[in-house]
């Protein structure tokens, strides 16, 4: 174990502290979802992960995992309600409308399984 430093300024003892370094992870919008989620309604986990030096690990894994199931389950929802590339051809506006539809399914359930929780 390390010993801590201390820097005197005026009449108080202040430890030099500092964050483990992270590596640079690219994140996207489920993950600073997440992010904001964990530091504005679970702060333990927020500053635990943060002092750790796991937090961007942990939200780029976030991150991945929404997109997979994402895709997931926009496929299955489509397969459940009809939407082929055949409807697509015939009727692209009412594909289009049902795509949407089922894009706006899937990402409020990864919002509540994942993100929020």
């Amino acid at each position: 174990m390390s010993e801590i430093t201390y820097t005197k300024q005026a009449d108080y003892l202040i430890p030099d502290l500092t964050l483990p370094t992270e590596p640079e992870l690219p994140l996207g919008r489920y993950a600073l979802m997440h992010r904001d989620y964990l530091e504005q309604h679970k702060r333990v986990t927020y500053l635990n992960l943060l002092t750790a030096g796991r937090l961007n690990a942990h939200l780029y894994q976030t991150e991945q995992t929404a997109l997979q199931r994402l895709e997931l389950l926009t496929k299955q929802l489509a397969a459940e309600q009809g939407v082929t590339e055949e409807l697509k051809e015939k009727a692209p506006m009412q594909w289009l409308g049902m795509m949407n539809n089922i894009r706006s399914q899937a990402e409020e359930t990864i919002l509540s399984e994942l993100i929020y929780n």
